[in-house]
């Protein structure tokens, strides 16, 4: 049995099932990103709620285990050689995930690195210009007088989705007819944008010609629902 209290971010959050990947996280666009891909790839876990509205992932217990203080993390218990490995950063762990279960990912090495880039695109501009977005339009930032930021964030959004869109022409996926953690990264933050965020009038996405059917499939997998709400929140 691997020793997971190595780790002490499992004191305070005690995993049962400690042969199992032990995922930390809450149901946000970023969280749900592991745990569609656990629930896609079949991998046993065990799933922990960090309430971030009660600011448990700056608990020291989390800290250890992701200085950064953001969901979501894991612990795999059999990572490489056979020993336990933490790891933070939702992409990152797309991608191990990917690797260890020979799952969503090309194994032709070129097409491999072109699903990485397009997982970091989502990392680097679909998830921080459509959170400004959320933050501007929704949240505290929706009472500043001075608009400009909200624009300036809509129409980067706006011009992210037309990047989106383009790429989708012609397939059904964003790297063809395979479906994958390109898929899987980006999904979450188009749906929070037109659903929790209340934009989908502010950056006309119903004018897009490809999204919203993509956004669409991706919604009807069964392991996709299922990972949209794990953990579950309390």
């Amino acid at each position: 049995m691997p020793d997971l209290f190595a780790f002490p971010i499992t004191t305070r959050w005690k995993p049962q099932h400690p042969d199992r990947i032990q995922i930390y996280s809450l149901p946000t666009p970023n969280g749900v990103k592991v745990s569609i891909m656990l629930e896609e790839s079949g991998l046993p876990y065990e799933p922990h709620l960090v309430d971030i509205g009660k600011n448990e992932s700056h608990l020291a217990e989390f800290k250890s285990l992701n200085p950064n203080a953001k969901i979501p993390a894991i612990i795999d218990p059999d990572g490489p050689g056979g020993k336990p490995i933490g790891m933070f950063e939702s992409g990152a762990i797309l991608i191990y995930l990917a690797d260890k279960t020979g799952k969503f990912m090309p194994q032709d090495p070129a097409r491999r690195w072109e699903t990485i880039q397009w997982v970091f695109f989502q990392m680097a501009s679909i998830g921080p210009m459509f959170g400004q977005v959320g933050f501007f339009h929704k949240f505290a930032g929706k009472d500043y007088e001075d608009k400009r930021p909200l624009e300036r964030y809509v129409t980067e959004t706006k011009r992210l989705l037309a990047v989106l869109d383009e790429r989708l022409e012609g397939r059904a996926w964003i790297m063809g007819e395979d479906y994958g953690i390109a898929d899987i990264a980006s999904l979450g933050w188009v749906r929070n944008l037109i659903g929790f965020y209340e934009a989908r009038d502010l950056v006309a996405y119903d004018s897009l010609k490809h999204v919203p059917g993509w956004l669409d499939r991706a919604l009807a997998r069964p392991a996709v629902q299922r990972g949209l709400t794990i953990p579950k929140r309390g």
